[in-house]
């Protein structure tokens, strides 16, 4: 079976974004290989799953879309991670074709949406596997909020552009979980 140079993309980014994330929360008295699992089930699906649904939307409206890594970002996040913090642009879904307002605007909402429908699923999973869960829920609310910034180059500039009702809604969920994470670990043993 033949493997597109997109998946090879999106499994570099995925690598890449969880060894960061990874190196990120290791606090020394496991193996650094379960903290990178942890990043791969948490900030690496959400990365995936942000990006596989602005091309999956993208697509919907006819579209070409394909997802295309940042090698040097993906480099930086990496070395970033040693220094107790991370920014990343692991990469984003290249569209070819004239892109409408709306077509733009909820192609933009679908990312976010995505990382607020993984934190809400993460979210009473911390009962279960606390840790774990927590993260999730912790990386795809910030994940949703962050990329809600209304400049240019963010999802937030293109959904707001075409609808501030839709936006403020994105908005004010994505600002309620990141609340939400930040008092949960009030009731529950994290970490």
């Amino acid at each position: 079976m033949k493997v597109s140079f997109e998946t090879k993309e999106l499994i570099k980014a995925w690598l890449a974004i969880s060894i960061a994330f990874g190196i990120l929360i290791y606090k020394g008295g496991q193996p650094l290989v379960f903290s990178i699992i942890i990043g791969a089930f948490t900030v690496g699906i959400g990365f995936l799953a942000h990006e596989l649904s602005h091309r999956h939307f993208a697509r919907k409206f006819g579209k070409h879309a394909e997802f295309r890594a940042n090698n040097g970002m993906l480099i930086i996040a990496i070395l970033m991670s040693f220094f107790g913090f991370i920014i990343a642009a692991p990469g984003a879904v290249l569209i070819s074709g004239f892109v409408s307002k709306r077509e733009g605007g909820i192609i933009a909402s679908a990312g976010p949406s995505a990382n607020l429908i993984l934190a809400l699923i993460f979210l009473p999973l911390v009962f279960v596997i606390p840790t774990i869960a927590y993260y999730g829920l912790m990386i795809n609310a910030w994940l949703a909020l962050f990329n809600l910034i209304p400049f240019r180059g963010f999802d937030g500039h293109k959904i707001i552009d075409w609808s501030k009702p839709v936006y403020f809604t994105i908005l004010i969920i994505a600002i309620i979980m990141n609340i939400i994470h930040v008092i949960v670990p009030n009731f529950i043993n994290i970490l």
